[in-house]
């Protein structure tokens, strides 16, 4: 995940304008760029908010041939033929994202989608990419969460002007 400085996702009403427009653009030594990322991902799960707001950008669809499965409990006309909906709580959503994406990595996208996966402890890793930028407001990436949820950092780099922080989530609270 893309994140402001001051922990949020998206400005207020879904703006991504902060983000790079091109996620491959400052590529930084030993950091893994968004086509090296997705290189490792074998299916995408993502919220159905920020699945209307990635097909709002319009262009050429951003995840190739990556399974898409979208959460949604409304109709979804699919923009790629790799994108389907999925239904169900979040440890349903998330077997059917481990299937679909064999012996890869899921990658989960959307505020809510992630919090609610944190919560049922289903992620291992936590990698987001800073951007230099306050938004002040917006949407955040973990909003309020239920309880702790302790990580250990594995890795730091730069990216171009970002930082990138990979962590590993904790199962017990002993570090």
């Amino acid at each position: 995940m893309a994140a402001s400085l001051d922990g949020f996702i998206a400005g207020p009403d879904d703006d991504l304008s902060w983000l790079p427009t091109d996620p491959n653009a400052e590529e930084g030594e030993g950091v893994l760029g968004f086509a090296a990322f997705m290189a490792e991902v074998g299916a995408l799960l993502m919220g159905r908010r920020t699945y209307d707001v990635v097909t709002g950008f319009g262009g050429e669809w951003l995840y190739g041939d990556t399974p898409v499965l979208v959460a949604t409990t409304r109709p979804l006309e699919p923009v790629a033929p790799t994108v389907r909906a999925v239904r169900g709580d979040i440890d349903a959503v998330v077997e059917q994202a481990i299937e679909a994406a064999g012996d890869r990595d899921v990658y989960i996208d959307g505020g809510a989608l992630i919090q609610s996966a944190l919560q049922a402890r289903r992620v291992d890793e936590i990698v987001v990419t800073m951007v230099p930028v306050l938004l002040g407001q917006g949407v955040p990436l973990f909003g309020t969460l239920e309880q702790r949820q302790p990580l250990v950092f594995e890795h730091h780099a730069t990216y171009g002007s970002m930082v990138q922080l990979r962590a590993r989530v904790v199962r017990d609270d002993s570090l």
